[in-house]
């Protein structure tokens, strides 16, 4: 049997699309591959990774990358789901092949403003949710 390929899309695949990515790939590498990208791609956010650091997530290996370089190669996805908001979802380029499209919006924890530790405190509640909407869906599929 093939493992289905998903793709998660954010606008700088930083942070949200990241998170989205560790999770399926901890809990469902054997039924999935799974890829993260970005509509722009910026840089993983530090603070993201200590976050799932916490809760025994890997990131290691993860890093940004445009959607446009997927789409150049011609790479087809089972799901594209985007994780940003509404408007910036709009803007997610249309891979090659059919997929199943889906949105998971999620507050940018780019947007955060304060300490490091303040940021932290506010990525938490984001990582948690897209934790328990990932399990969600994996549950389902």
């Amino acid at each position: 049997m093939s493992k289905k390929r998903i793709m998660f899309v954010c606008i700088h695949n930083s942070a949200r699309s990241q998170m989205c990515e560790a999770f399926v790939r901890h809990y469902a590498s054997d039924r999935f591959e799974v890829h993260s990208s970005g509509i722009e791609a910026g840089n993983l956010n530090p603070l993201v990774v200590k976050a799932m650091e916490e809760i025994g997530i890997s990131m290691k290996g993860q890093y940004a990358k445009p959607a446009k370089e997927y789409i150049d190669r011609g790479e087809a996805f089972d799901y594209v789901v985007t994780v940003c908001d509404e408007s910036n979802a709009e803007r997610c380029p249309m891979f090659p092949g059919r997929s199943e499209r889906m949105h998971w919006g999620f507050p940018d924890p780019s947007a955060l403003q304060g300490t490091d530790e303040q940021k932290l405190a506010g990525i938490r509640p984001i990582r948690d949710d897209i934790h328990q909407k990932v399990k969600k869906w994996l549950a389902e599929n």
